[in-house]
Order: structure tokens, then sequence, then C-alpha cells
């Protein structure tokens, strides 16, 4: 890769660390169910407008924006609402490649190979000591809803997959249409309505920076960013810069938000990126005489990569 774009790579994966950050920040302003309505809100319009018809069957949109918005975001925003930390969040949600190769391998019989079941065990191992630093110092609750975030993460990937999507930017900005109707609707159920009008008419330029930087900056900017280097670069060459994005998730927590890293965390940190790294990239399983993957094959993934940072 060109050195200008491997720092554009360094750019995303900084701007999706920092974005745990900002949402923290919304979650001071907004109830966690309206922040997220907001954000796919913000994220789907004017878009929606200038993206053309989706090119995949509405089936797909609607699953994953059901899986991926309302299931993924709403248990994310929660559980960092009910106390999960942003520099730990961004990091546990990197469970979501575990999932993903567990769903793959049950839905669509994809065989992880030695590297990638290696992987995924030490992963796990790092989850393990991330609970025990959780258990230690915060609420186990809401550490269990961001697992469960990353759960449906890994769920809406394989349902991306098997929607084949030719043009991920234009199935992103859909898929962002489906979340805001049922999160206004769970909101107005569970938040209540006077939650909502009294944030709603304490906005300021803060909470509507937030709303924005997590729809725009976040979704548009670093996803199109990201797809414009898998369309020049083999997705083994990109994909690892994704790596960085609980390193800044970390790190930003620690400078901005005063976050304490424990040395648990850090250990942590380290098996788990190691572990992913393993999952994400490893070889998988298959029969010597399996085929060559053929140009559409390599644009599923390339288009499951993008969508996997979003």
């Amino acid at each position: 890769m060109r050195t200008a774009h491997k720092a554009l790579a360094v750019l995303v994966a900084a701007i999706w660390g920092v974005n745990f950050v900002v949402i923290e920040v919304g979650l001071e302003h907004f109830p966690p169910l309206l922040f997220s309505a907001l954000r796919f809100l913000a994220a789907a319009v004017p878009a929606v407008f200038f993206v053309g018809r989706p090119k995949v069957a509405w089936k797909w949109v609607v699953a994953v924006g059901l899986v991926l918005g309302v299931a993924k975001f709403g248990l994310l925003f929660v559980g960092m609402d009910q106390g999960m930390s942003a520099g730990l969040s961004s990091l546990v949600l990197q469970i979501q490649a575990v999932f993903t190769a567990v769903f793959a391998a049950i839905v669509l019989g994809e065989r992880p190979g030695g590297a990638r079941l290696a992987g995924m065990t030490i992963a796990l191992a790092g989850i393990a000591v991330a609970a025990v630093d959780e258990g230690a110092s915060g609420p186990l609750a809401a550490f269990a809803l961001v697992i469960a975030a990353a759960a449906c993460w890994g769920a809406s990937n394989v349902l991306t997959r098997k929607a084949s999507p030719p043009d991920a930017l234009n199935f992103m900005v859909w898929v962002s249409v489906v979340p805001v109707l049922p999160l206004l609707a769970l909101s107005l159920l569970i938040e209540g309505p006077d939650t909502d009008l009294a944030a709603l008419r304490a906005l300021d330029l803060t909470g509507v920076g937030t709303v924005f930087y997590v729809a725009w900056i976040t979704t548009i900017v670093g996803f199109g960013a990201w797809g414009f280097l898998l369309r020049r670069y083999p997705a083994s060459s990109v994909a690892p810069f994704s790596l960085l994005v609980p390193v800044f998730g970390m790190s930003s927590a620690a400078l901005l938000l005063d976050e304490h890293v424990t040395a648990l965390r850090w250990c942590a940190a380290a098996l788990l990126v190691g572990g992913v790294a393993l999952t994400s990239l490893g070889r998988g399983g298959g029969s010597r005489t399996d085929p060559p993957p053929s140009p559409r094959a390599t644009g599923r993934a390339a288009n499951l990569l993008a969508h996997d940072r979003t």
C-alpha cells in the first residue's frame, strides 16, 4: 500500500476508535435508544436520496437493519449507558469476529481452519480476562449487554454475506433506514416520551455534534474511506488496520475521559486483539482441491470487511 493510503487506513481506525468516546458523551445528552435512533436517522437522511434503490432484495435490507441497527446498536448503547466504559466497549466488541466465524460455520458451512480455531480460543481467553477485570471494577450486566451486541454484529455479518450486496455503501445507507422507527418506538415504550422530549428540548451543540459524528464521520466518511481502500488493495492488506480500533478506543478514552486502564485490561487487549487477528486473517478450512475464489466471492469478502467496521 502507498504511504498515503496506509495513513488513511490508520485515520479510519482512529475515527472508529474515538467513536466510542463520542458515544459516551452523547449518552450524557440522550437516552440510549433515542440516541441510536437519531444516529441512524442522520446516517440515512439525506444520503438515501442520492444512492439509488437497494441493489439486493428487501428481505436482506430489513434483516440486517433489524439485527445490526436495532439489536446490535441498541444493546451497545444501553450497555454503555448502564456503565460499560468506552475503552472496554471498543475492545470487547471485537469478539464479533469469533461470533461471525461460529455463525458462518453453522449457517454457511464454512469450516474454520486450525489458525482460526486457535484465534477464537485466544480471543475468548481475552474476554474471560476482561470479564474478571470488569467484575472487580464495573457492572457485569452491562458487560454482558456488549457481548450480546457483538453476537448480533456477528449474525448481521453472516446475513450480509448471504445478501452479497454489490454496492456496500448503498446497502449500508438503506440498512440505516430500517432501525429508525423500531428504535423510536422502543425508546417511547421503554425510556418514555417525557424522557425523550426532555432530551430533545435540552439539545445543544455538543449533543448535535455527537449525533453527526457517529452518523456521518463514523459511518459515511469512515465507511467511504474503508471502501475506497478495499477497492484498490486486497482485503488481507486492509483488514489488519481495523485491529487498531480498540487501541485508539482505549487510548482516547484514557486521554479524554480519564478512564483508568488496568494491567488486566491491557492483558485482555493483547489476547483479544491477537486472537481476533488470527480469527479474521487466518486461512479457513477446506480441502486442498478447493477451487480458487471467484471474483464474486472476492467482492463478497470485501463488502463484509467494510460492513464489519461500521
